[in-house]
């Protein structure tokens, strides 16, 4: 069910965007790191706020229209805004040989958010984070 995953993203080496730019999030394979970047953006699943490594925080993207880098974004200027440094997620779209995201395919899937919301579950209750 999970494809692809980043872990402890610092945020302050992601290009957010400002203006008109849309800013990205990128990462290459871990088994290929000189391969071209592939941009996560609209990867949808689940993801984790740390703080100095101490999990903080623990949230889904993608079960409406918001995907990870929309989410992300908004805990930029939330209450959040000064507590996290760092992020993991956890995707459930794959990365196809184009370096594209693959498609949503429902049906032959449980429905994304139902989905999410057992994975969300599991993570808050095996990390248990304070927020």
């Amino acid at each position: 069910m999970i494809h692809s995953i980043g872990l402890f993203w610092r945020h302050d080496q992601v290009n957010w965007g400002a203006g008109s730019q849309a800013g990205a999030l990128l990462g290459v394979p871990a088994h290929n790191t000189t391969a071209e970047p592939i941009d996560f953006r609209r990867q949808m699943g689940i993801y984790v706020l740390y703080s100095d490594y101490r999990p903080i925080y623990v949230g889904q993207a993608g079960s409406g229209n918001a995907k990870l880098f929309a989410r992300l974004k908004r805990h930029m200027s939330d209450d959040l805004s000064e507590r996290w440094d760092r992020f993991s997620w956890f995707g459930l779209r794959r990365v196809l040989n184009s370096g594209e995201l693959s498609k949503v395919n429902q049906s032959s899937h449980p429905a994304i958010a139902t989905v999410l919301d057992h994975i969300e579950a599991i993570l808050i209750h095996s990390i248990e984070p304070p927020l």
